[in-house]
């Protein structure tokens, strides 16, 4: 079920030039952006990080070592691949803290508070009680960003979207299992209010090979003062990449 279901659909951007300038506002000094699996929040978090000139904080999900063996066999290998998770966002998040010389904002393609979002797909019994009690131990030390961007897409989009990048160990990816992520992050978003949070239709929008896409997007996060739940529709300017 999409977010976007009882939303209204906004008019469709103007015509903006390819290299449009938005200044980045000094509010938005930590901004995360989220989706499920094959949403594009990598692609977009290294673009906005270039346009505010911000560090880039990127997931290190290639360095878990159990993650193939994971998409071979979850059941065996998800409490190993859901540990490894935990302990790599939350090393990441304690430096998020330190003073950068080089940069006012911080870009991240991922937030702390997700890794439950998978542990509760993923695990259950003792291991998601041993996991739930590591959780919360280490989630109070993490910082929470000024602003979260939720790339909310249709299971459909997101499997084009997971095909299309050629990812070894995602070339078989269970369909069953993107959609229960897909669910459980709009179950989640749907809640969240920790936070300002802009909630993005990206269903039928291509920021990477529409910059009239990416530049609209750009606007409504830079003008966005809202401190709760914002939902942004966007009218597709093209073809979306499948």
């Amino acid at each position: 079920m999409s977010l976007f279901d009882d939303q209204s659909q906004r008019p469709a951007p103007k015509e903006v030039a390819d290299h449009e300038s938005v200044a980045w506002p000094e509010h938005l000094q930590y901004v995360v952006i989220e989706g499920v699996i094959g949403a594009g929040k990598t692609t977009l978090a290294n673009m906005l990080a270039e346009q505010a000139d911000a560090r880039l904080v990127l997931e290190q999900f290639e360095e878990n070592p159990f993650l193939e063996r994971f998409y071979e066999d979850r059941a065996r290998w998800a409490f190993q691949t859901q540990l490894s998770f935990l302990a790599s966002r939350f090393r990441q998040q304690q430096t998020l803290g330190g003073r950068d010389l080089f940069h006012n904002f911080v870009m991240a393609d991922y937030t702390f508070d997700k890794d439950r979002i998978f542990a509760r797909i993923n695990l259950d019994g003792d291991e998601l009680s041993l996991y739930e009690t590591m959780f919360g131990i280490m989630q109070p030390t993490t910082p929470v960003p000024d602003l979260i961007v939720y790339l909310q897409a249709s299971t459909d989009r997101l499997m084009a979207n997971i095909a299309s990048r050629g990812r070894d160990y995602e070339k078989d990816m269970d369909r069953a299992y993107i959609d229960s992520l897909n669910q459980a992050y709009n179950h989640y978003f749907f809640h969240y209010n920790q936070s300002p949070l802009l909630i993005v239709n990206a269903t039928n929008i291509d920021f990477v090979k529409h910059p009239e896409d990416l530049n609209e997007l750009i606007r409504q996060i830079a003008g966005l003062r809202h401190p709760g739940t914002t939902y942004f529709n966007p009218s597709s300017s093209g073809t979306p990449l499948l």
